[in-house]
């Protein structure tokens, strides 16, 4: 083991031997890094995810490929392309048995990082996003779904850091009614290296009264590790804290930036 712990620190030192600017991911947690990419640069962050739930008495399992584009369009503006990508879902139980594939629904968006924010508070950014009803037929949500979040991100010393991320989504229920929901989460995270870090957080996806679905709030926590200063690995868990979440969740991911 004392050997393993030796070849993993060697190679950390390597990796971060020239990281003057590593790269910052917006995974695995779930509130967004205030960062954009920067001028002119590409960035990929992709994984596989299962989700295991029982709603009234049916149980799904569901695999997706969550995949996020990241484009530099100036030193504090991106342009974002996301989706949970190829999808599969088993549902069984309460009369149900059924198996659906497709793919998910694409976002498009923009992130804009407040010049100079970090410099007198938090590191602030500002997303803007717009669900479009692009997927299959199984999976396709209900016409364009816009929303607006805002991050705050501090670094408290001895390696921990906060990030806060409220915001705003506007949705449709099952019975295509237009509603208002709310978006919450707070990540507090620590450096393990120069190369590792973890996490925990409190992630509340969706706000909202029970006639639209209620509030899909998760407990996660998880690990990354960056592999050189544009390249990340990372691992995740998340529970669900309310009737109306997925019972548990598990993620594994790469990022890589051009």
């Amino acid at each position: 083991m004392s050997h393993y712990r030796a070849a993993l620190t060697a190679l950390c030192l390597v990796s971060t031997a020239a990281m003057a600017d590593p790269i910052a991911t917006d995974r695995p947690d779930f509130v967004e890094s205030s960062n954009t990419v920067g001028a002119g640069r590409w960035q990929i962050e992709t994984s596989v995810a299962y989700e295991n739930d029982k709603q009234a008495g049916v149980k799904s399992k569901t695999w997706s490929t969550p995949t996020l584009l990241r484009i530099g369009m100036g030193e504090y503006l991106e342009a974002r392309i996301e989706t949970d990508g190829l999808l599969s879902q088993d549902l069984d139980g309460n009369g149900v048995n059924d198996s659906n594939s497709g793919l998910a629904d694409t976002a498009v968006g923009l992130k804009w990082h407040v010049p100079g924010s970090e410099e007198s508070g938090p590191s602030i950014g500002v997303l803007l996003h717009a669900d479009l009803d692009s997927g299959s037929s199984e999976f396709r949500g209900d016409g364009v779904r816009p929303s607006l979040r805002v991050v705050a991100e501090w670094e408290l010393g001895e390696n921990f850091s906060l990030g806060i991320m409220p915001g705003v989504i506007s949705d449709k229920d099952d019975q295509g009614e237009r509603f208002t929901a709310g978006i919450l989460g707070a990540v507090v995270g620590y450096s393990i290296n120069d190369c590792s870090r973890v996490f925990a957080e409190v992630a509340a996806e969706q706000i909202a009264a029970e006639s639209h679905g209620g509030d899909v709030v998760n407990f996660n926590i998880g690990t990354a590790h960056l592999l050189s200063d544009d390249a990340q690995v990372d691992l995740a868990a998340s529970f669900g804290l309310t009737d109306e979440t997925p019972e548990w969740a598990l993620t594994v991911g790469y990022s890589v930036r051009f």
